[in-house]
């Protein structure tokens, strides 16, 4: 049965369409994009009940290490890593593994249930892989965290590898619809990406994968970008708003206000109703004052500096959340135990490497 929506009213009808598994037709999911912004809080509080069945008010912390940074020969043009980017960043092979490990301690500290690592490049080499392997094994021998990987490209069987060492999941983001992709990346294709998806879950690791809001994109690409995702059945959904960086392709783009990204929010947990969904990239300028907000509608973040920009003080990130009355996640699901500012020191990110 098709339920009618106006941008005006029925968001809980929405929300009890998403909680029975109906998946929402395209008309109301452009009904969620194009709502004025005064039923703004309406929509959250239907996507809060969405996210509160699946994951009560619980936030898992995630912590990302740009492991290996720029060298990269793909051209996606959002991105200050590519070969066509101009942007002025630090490049460097992968780093060591006390390096890597430093990182993982500080993202124990930092209370993190999932440490990423992500290398810029196509595809991994068979030494870089080994090397990462390596890292992998020593992480989860020293500490109790999640482990993601982000390598690029991958078949099956370095997925199976990766599994083997300990990854608990791979990260590989489809960042735009498959009629967009075009418009975003020439050196690779959308069935290259979600080819690298079925890989890692044919290796029985969860995968994540989302996309780039912000890259010109319409409410359409939007809407097929997250039905892609659930068609897929991905674990864990990172929505990253685009930082356009200057010496990208896409710099000129400013097309995101904080009202627009809570709709875009919405929007994927009422599709994506029973995913991790990860408010990454580009939250704190996009979001900026209303970041607690975008909590009642997905359920993780990062803490910490991304991969080639920074992010917000990590006290700050576990003030916002206490304040807004949720509780932290441990790695095994769980709520964690004790005040996650005690002891929190002041040290700087190891997101990116100066």
């Amino acid at each position: 049965m098709t339920h009618a929506v106006t941008p005006c009213a029925d968001w809980n009808l929405l929300a009890d369409k998403a909680l029975s598994g109906e998946v929402l037709t395209r008309e109301q999911a452009r009904a969620v994009l194009q709502a004025p912004d005064d039923v703004l809080l309406d929509q959250l509080a239907a996507a809060y009940r969405v996210r509160r069945r699946y994951w009560g008010n619980r936030v898992r912390l995630h912590f990302l290490l740009n492991a290996q940074s720029g060298l990269c020969p793909e051209d996606c043009h959002y991105c200050s890593q590519s070969k066509i980017s101009t942007a002025d960043i630090e490049k460097y092979p992968l780093l060591a593994k006390d390096k890597i490990l430093g990182a993982a301690e500080r993202a124990a500290e930092l209370k993190a249930a999932t440490f990423c690592m992500v290398i810029s490049g196509r595809s991994p080499s068979e030494s870089v892989f080994e090397k990462v392997l390596d890292a992998v094994r020593t992480v989860k021998a020293n500490h109790d965290l999640k482990i993601c990987a982000c390598l690029g490209l991958l078949n099956e069987d370095q997925a199976h590898r990766l599994a083997k060492a300990g990854v608990d999941r791979v990260n590989h983001n489809l960042n735009t619809s498959e009629d967009n992709y075009s418009q975003i990346c020439t050196t690779h294709t959308f069935s290259d990406r979600t080819a690298t998806v079925k890989a890692v879950q044919a290796a029985d690791m969860t995968t994540c994968s989302g996309g780039i809001l912000g890259m010109g994109e319409s409410d359409d690409d939007v809407i097929d970008l997250a039905l892609s995702l659930r068609r897929l059945n991905v674990t864990s959904v990172p929505v990253n708003f685009l930082i356009p960086i200057s010496g990208t392709p896409l710099e000129h783009l400013h097309d995101l206000n904080p009202r627009r990204c809570l709709r875009i929010l919405c929007l994927f947990r009422l599709i994506l109703p029973s995913q991790e969904i990860r408010i990454a990239g580009g939250r704190e300028v996009h979001l900026r004052s209303l970041q607690p907000l975008g909590l009642y509608a997905a359920n993780s973040v990062f803490i910490g500096d991304y991969l080639t920009t920074a992010g917000q003080a990590a006290r700050q990130d576990m003030e916002m959340i206490q304040d807004a009355g949720f509780v932290l996640e441990a790695p095994d699901g769980s709520i964690m135990e004790g005040d996650p500012l005690e002891n929190l020191s002041c040290a700087p990110h190891i997101g990116t490497v100066s």
